[in-house]
């Protein structure tokens, strides 16, 4: 099922370049353009990278429902059922050609911060275990994203659905600190997942506005939603293939 997906990047790259282009436009346009970190102490770029590489992991799951509603839709499912294969491989499969497009993703970006004069200042047990804690919240923000769709069930629903995304990114602190806002509004920053793993990787990467304590969270956050989305994903998909 990965090699299939993987088939579908060769066949239609454009998709795949602008997935991987998208978020390094979103670092250029807050870093240059919508940048200036009120509250953030420090240089501002050393802030918004590790909110930015976070917010990443949140957004662009499209591609993935769009795949998954898609074959549905289109009975390619039906096939697949003849073969001896569990329910969730489909699934299974479409989530791990998304995550190596993540990772290929952090990778460009970073490549970015760093042509920008962002510097990561922690060993490299620490970058490897933020860049761990990204990928980790992305899977669970993908199993979120495939039981949504699977919820709408077309591929032209999927776009509403994806909406719901965005409040979860910008109420965070990818831009800006809790501290700056109003306090009703900091207090629901703070318990947001991706503002979690943002402040978790900050401190691993030696960023400003780091705090340590949030790496259990950061972990036991993407955990908790797993354990409660993977499943319900799984059982809905055997439901309506069947």
């Amino acid at each position: 099922m990965t090699r299939r997906e993987l088939a579908h990047w060769a066949r239609q790259p454009g998709q795949v370049l602008v997935a991987v282009a998208f978020p390094v436009m979103l670092l250029l346009m807050f870093g240059y353009l919508v940048g200036g970190g009120r509250g953030v102490p420090g240089h501002y770029v050393d802030y918004l990278v590790p909110g930015m590489l976070a917010l990443t992991m949140a957004f662009g799951l499209e591609g993935t429902m769009l795949a998954v509603t898609r074959d549905l839709d289109k009975g390619v499912i039906d096939r697949f059922r003849s073969m001896p294969m569990a329910n969730g491989a489909v699934l299974v499969g479409r989530s791990a050609a998304d995550m190596l497009q993540s990772a290929l993703a952090l990778a460009l970006m970073t490549g970015t911060a760093y042509a920008l004069g962002w510097r990561a200042h922690g060993g490299a047990g620490a970058f490897l275990g933020a860049f761990g804690l990204l990928l980790l919240f992305r899977f669970a923000m993908l199993w979120i994203g495939i039981h949504l769709a699977l919820i709408a069930g077309k591929p032209e629903l999927v776009q509403a659905v994806q909406i719901l995304v965005w409040p979860v990114g910008f109420l965070s602190n990818a831009f800006a600190t809790p501290d700056s806002m109003p306090d009703w509004l900091g207090t629901a920053v703070q318990w947001n997942p991706l503002s979690r793993t943002a402040t978790a990787v900050r401190h691993l990467l030696g960023s400003p506005g780091a705090e340590p304590g949030h790496t259990w969270a950061a972990v036991a956050w993407p955990l908790a939603l797993l354990a409660v989305f993977f499943p319900l994903a799984v059982r809905r998909f055997a439901r309506l293939s069947h």
